[in-house]
């Protein structure tokens, strides 16, 4: 909150500089008292944050969350990943009137952990069965089709010539974003809503959360497995722009099992919503 104040502060426009935080609420399996606190193994359920703004304009969250979220990042004293996700109330009362999932989970477990009075969270209203049906196929065979083509590209680039360097980056940039392509394709499934983040071990957090069978794909009890996994997230940008960057192919070729993994396994339980979805809608 000192931190949003300070970058208010300097705003110009009078939307961002009388902007205010009207919520924080605690989402997730800290709120629903289901978390998993293993570190040893590799295992930690993160802290979910919801962050309501008074403004669609200060849930950038280069200009208003960054340095916040790099301080929660560094205090030693939380002692596990804190993911925050910032929406103006509007766009969440939108989202519950429409009944999306996620939203309406939040509606319901979520703890306010700060809140001004007098800016309540709409009624959810229910999504239709077969709308909710017709949203989640949709998004389904999009994203499915994006993951696709996102491992095929690594297949390419891999037997271009995985024994140059920069073959390796583009590769590794590719399997981060199959991974990303994943998350959100079970995640739009599974709640018809994605967080606006690159981050994808916020997203595979997001997505465990949901279902444990997710787990599989990334084993992390070995240091190796879990220093693989921070390779991929890194290479979102350190693929791209740093010259230190370096990946192997035994490190690429373990990501990318990982990777089909996590495909297969999206897909399963992908269909597995999808057949519930067309019960709930009925003939």
């Amino acid at each position: 909150m000192e931190e949003f104040s300070d970058a208010v502060s300097r705003s110009t426009t009078a939307s961002r500089k009388l902007g205010k935080i009207y919520k924080i609420i605690l989402f997730g399996s800290y709120a629903r008292g289901d978390w998993v606190d293993e570190p040893e193994h590799g295992y930690q359920s993160d802290f979910d944050l919801l962050v309501v703004v008074s403004h669609r304009d200060l849930t950038d969250v280069e200009h208003y969350w960054y340095v916040a979220e790099d301080k929660i990042l560094r205090d030693d004293s939380i002692g596990r990943p804190v993911n925050i996700i910032v929406h103006s109330l509007e766009e969440v009362n939108e989202a519950l009137g429409r009944g999306q999932y996620f939203w309406v989970d939040i509606a319901r477990d979520g703890i306010a952990l700060y809140e001004l009075p007098c800016h309540s969270l709409a009624t959810p209203m229910p999504l239709t069965p077969i709308d909710a049906f017709e949203m989640a196929r949709g998004y389904f065979e999009d994203w499915l089709g994006k993951l696709d083509r996102s491992i095929r590209t690594v297949e390419l680039q891999l037997a271009e010539g995985n024994g140059e360097l920069g073959w390796r980056k583009d590769a590794a940039f590719m399997l981060h974003q199959a991974t990303e392509r994943a998350y959100i394709c079970f995640l739009l499934v599974r709640t018809l809503y994605f967080p606006r983040s690159h981050n994808v071990k916020f997203l595979r957090s997001l997505s465990e959360d949901k279902d444990a069978r997710l787990i599989a794909a990334w084993p992390r009890e070995a240091r190796l497995d879990r220093r693989r996994f921070e390779l991929l997230k890194r290479a979102y940008v350190e693929a791209r722009y740093s010259a230190s960057y370096e990946i192997g192919t035994d490190d690429l070729t373990a990501i990318a099992s990982s990777v089909r993994a996590l495909r297969d396994i999206v897909e399963q339980l992908s269909l597995e919503r999808l057949d519930e979805l067309r019960a709930n809608a009925g003939p």
